[in-house]
């Protein structure tokens, strides 16, 4: 049997490896390269439990001991380091509380810790890049190949049983399709029935903070003027670098990966509010100054299965700001869908059937 996946991201990579250890063959096809939009840009945070109570909790706590056992399994490179996490909030210029010292000693007097939410044992992160780069890697050394090229169509018997995909003129013979091409799987709507995928951006700023900053996540609601009632997260990796994030907003989607970058405006705004809250944070010290796609959908809720009207045809993405911590359970459940095998996690909450069909013509890209 062999799958072509569409995509190269942490979904896609995942979904790969998993498939390969099922003896299966797999084809990743990606315009671009391996983790190049938010599977390399995103924060890597990963929570056990934080998911409770909602359809999305047995994949995240299956995910979350997933990755553990990558890490160790493969050997991975890819920094997986458990954590504590935090909550507070930035004080406001006019608060009196501003020069009171934070509960965490390499934050500013700025900064308010209301309590711990997240203990090593329940929430732990990765470098994402990395971690999308080793489980390609992982897949390639059980047979996946990996090819790019632009995918512009999937091919289909008589009976509507998959058949390939076109890439840039040809086609790529398979007995199965997976769409994991993030918030881009919006174009396969023109291709077969599939809900609608929003793209919701994202800037962020990432430090070489060193040893500086500790295995402290932060959760922070910032009140200052323009930028009042936003959540600041910081994400320290274990490569001695720190994400930063504090919004996000809709815009066209890109055509090209390649062709988001962050804008000169949201980043200094960014920069201002990393200085309030530690001296760790330094205009030199950035490393990267960029901006991202995460794939949403109208409940949500991740699409993963098979597509309606399709025989042999499977979706993976919608994973929102949760796709590098729910990448493992989503490509190990996908790849027993595929295979015929038992699933570890129920995937009827994430069935595609379960939303309306877009309309291809309603499509609007950059």
């Amino acid at each position: 049997m062999r799958v072509v996946i569409c995509g190269g991201g942490v979904i896609g990579a995942c979904t790969a490896y998993f498939l390969g250890r099922h003896g299966i063959e797999v084809i990743v096809v990606e315009r671009a390269e391996i983790a190049a939009a938010a599977s390399g840009k995103a924060g890597g945070f990963l929570a056990l439990d934080w998911c409770t109570g909602t359809p999305l909790d047995a994949l995240a706590r299956r995910s979350f001991h997933l990755h553990a056992e990558l890490a160790s399994e493969l050997s991975g490179d890819w920094g997986h380091r458990p954590m504590s996490a935090y909550s507070g909030f930035v004080i406001p210029d006019d608060d009196a509380r501003r020069h009171e010292p934070s509960e965490l000693d390499w934050l500013s007097e700025d900064v308010m810790i209301a309590g711990r939410i997240g203990t090593p044992d329940t929430t732990a992160i990765v470098h994402p890049r990395k971690f999308t780069a080793g489980m390609m890697a992982a897949a390639e050394r059980l047979g996946a190949e990996f090819r790019r090229g632009r995918i512009t169509g999937i091919i289909r018997h008589a009976d509507r049983k998959a058949r390939g995909v076109e890439v840039d003129g040809g086609v790529i013979e398979a007995d199965a399709v997976v769409v994991a091409m993030g918030p881009w799987s919006l174009l396969a709507a023109g291709w077969m029935d599939l809900p609608v995928v929003f793209g919701q951006r994202s800037p962020s700023v990432v430090y070489d903070t060193g040893s500086d900053v500790p295995a402290h996540a932060l959760f922070l609601e910032y009140q200052n003027g323009r930028d009042s009632g936003l959540t600041v997260e910081v994400f320290p990796r274990a490569d001695g670098s720190t994400h930063v994030t504090a919004f996000s907003g809709q815009q066209p989607l890109p055509l090209d990966p390649a062709a988001i970058t962050a804008e000169a405006d949201e980043i200094a705004r960014l920069m201002a509010i990393c200085e309030r809250l530690s001296p760790a944070f330094r205009a030199e010290r950035i490393i990267a100054r960029q901006a991202c796609f995460r794939p949403v959908t109208q409940d949500g809720l991740p699409l993963i299965g098979k597509v309606t009207g399709s025989d042999g045809i499977y979706v993976a993405t919608g994973h929102n700001v949760w796709g590098i911590l729910n990448a493992p359970a989503t490509g190990e459940a996908l790849a027993e869908l595929i295979a015929g095998r038992r699933l570890h996690v129920d995937l009827s909450p994430f069935d595609p059937k379960r939303l309306r069909p877009f309309d291809p013509a309603l499509l609007r890209l950059e």
